[in-house]
């Protein structure tokens, strides 16, 4: 069991997360080929497009299951599951569930583990399928001069294929939803479907890969009327890469948008040998990045039919509305023994009216991004390491720059100073230097760290889900223990 306080909850957290108690508790029980829990548990399903139970805790996201789960591996290869409970929405004092009910099944089958003609194969097949449904009282809606009826039961299905050989793995998976109507969608009918397809090589030296991914109204969520992170059942892959450098990391992130989106992307990343004359004496690696995403091909409807379905979808492509544009470029080298370089530069198109992470009322923004990294070994135990950031733009808040300090003295202690300058703002009174400090000892899987110092107001992701952050100025002390 977990028990967790919230005495007050951490800036940027869910405000009404309040009091003490236990938040997080099972029993599990295994026996020759099954798997049993009650209680709470997290879980997916593929690649969560169906369903996905999980934690992030430093964003305050958590909607773990609260029910029972049961495994059963029936013969070799072949995996079932089936899960039913509700999902944690909120804390007051421990664990506060939300309205709705999950129920699904999922299953896999392992080719080459299931018939023994294919056990010695060099390509590699898995299949998998999965039913999940929301029940959740239902009623009736006005909208114009019609009265609808919101259904109680809401099912969606999914379908996924896997296939490895060699260097070479692809994925791919759809999903389909019945007609849900729900507060992200604005209380439409129409259905919903969705597909994400991955594709891979990689060897020593080189590798790309490549994503697509296609949502259409695939919200979907044990409360109907919530929105943000609240109560999602599953998940949408971002398709863009989720950068780590302050101000591409922060200043516009893209993740995705979850009632429609087209989007691709393609990454390739390969090693110079070392010797050569760009390569150097240790060698140069390179990677290169380039994401995009569009609105979904779509016309609206008119009338009854506008009001109960909203629009029709065209085709698979693209839309006329661009939501981003993300390349980005780095190259790393290593200069001597004690010194190695980095350097990324970053393109981004950006639409802040479909992610709303600014309050400039353009349509789109502009920025060019570069990154400057030093890493220099002092002597043996002893480093320190430079990142100098600059971010051009004329739109929004205008031009940017970071530049962070850090000393490390393996293996228990670091320091570090950032400030975030928000320069070439044309307001003079918010040219403003966010200035933090932040020193730490690390002890195993104990890390204690302490900082000071101001932040500004922003935008903070982790795996392709963002929180937004207020402006805070004070002091944080963190201890994180893993055992």
């Amino acid at each position: 069991m977990r028990y967790e306080s919230y005495l007050n909850a951490v800036l940027g957290f869910p405000g009404r997360f309040k009091g003490s108690g236990i938040g997080y508790r099972f029993a599990q029980y295994q026996h020759q080929k099954f798997d049993i829990t009650i209680g709470n548990f997290y879980d997916q399903f593929g690649s969560g497009l169906i369903f996905r139970a999980y934690e992030e805790r430093n964003l305050g996201l958590d909607n773990a299951l609260d029910g029972f789960r049961v495994k059963f591996n029936p013969v070799a290869g072949v995996y079932l599951k089936g899960i039913y409970g509700k999902q944690r929405l909120d804390f007051e004092d421990g664990l506060v569930n939300g309205p709705g009910i999950i129920r699904a099944l999922d299953g896999e089958i392992f080719l080459n583990e299931a018939f023994e003609s294919l056990a010695e194969k060099k390509t590699k097949i898995t299949l998998g399928g999965s039913f999940v449904t929301r029940f959740q009282s239902g009623g009736t809606i006005e909208k114009d001069t019609l009265v609808l009826e919101v259904p109680d039961n809401v099912g969606s299905y999914a379908a996924r294929l896997n296939v490895i050989r060699g260097n070479w793995n692809f994925y791919g998976e759809y999903v389909a939803k019945i007609n849900d109507p729900n507060a992200d969608n604005g209380f439409t009918y129409r259905a919903g479907e969705g597909f994400f397809t991955n594709l891979s090589y990689s060897q020593k030296g080189f590798g790309f890969n490549l994503q697509a991914k296609v949502v259409d109204n695939m919200s979907f969520r044990s409360d109907r009327n919530l929105l943000l992170f609240d109560a999602p059942i599953n998940f949408i892959p971002a398709i863009t890469q989720q950068h780590t450098y302050n101000l591409a990391a922060t200043l516009y992130p893209y993740a995705t948008v979850i009632n429609g989106e087209a989007s691709y992307s393609g990454e390739v990343f390969f090693k110079i040998p070392k010797g050569t004359a760009l390569g150097g004496k240790y060698g140069t690696n390179i990677t290169m990045n380039y994401a995009a995403a569009n609105s979904l091909d779509t016309t609206q409807l008119a009338g009854v039919e506008g009001v109960v379905d909203g629009y029709t979808r065209n085709s698979w492509g693209f839309g006329g509305t661009k939501y981003v544009r993300d390349f980005n470029a780095q190259i790393s080298r290593k200069i001597n023994k004690d010194l190695k370089a980095k350097y990324t530069y970053y393109y981004l198109e950006f639409n802040p009216l479909a992610t709303p992470v600014t309050t400039d009322e353009k349509s789109m923004i502009f920025a060019d991004i570069h990154v400057l990294e030093l890493n220099y070994k002092i002597k043996p135990k002893h480093s320190i390491r430079l990142e100098a950031q600059t971010l051009f733009t004329e739109q929004d808040k205008g031009d940017w720059a970071t530049v962070i300090l850090e000393y490390n003295w393996s293996p228990h202690w670091f320091f570090s100073i950032m400030d975030q300058y928000n320069y070439g703002n044309d307001n003079t009174e918010e040219r403003v230097h966010y200035v933090y400090g932040t020193m730490g000892y690390i002890n195993g899987s104990n890390r204690i760290s302490v900082g000071y110092g101001k932040r500004r107001e922003g935008i903070f992701c982790v795996g392709g889900v963002c929180r937004a952050v207020p402006a805070s100025n004070g002091f944080e002390l963190t201890i994180t223990s893993s055992f």
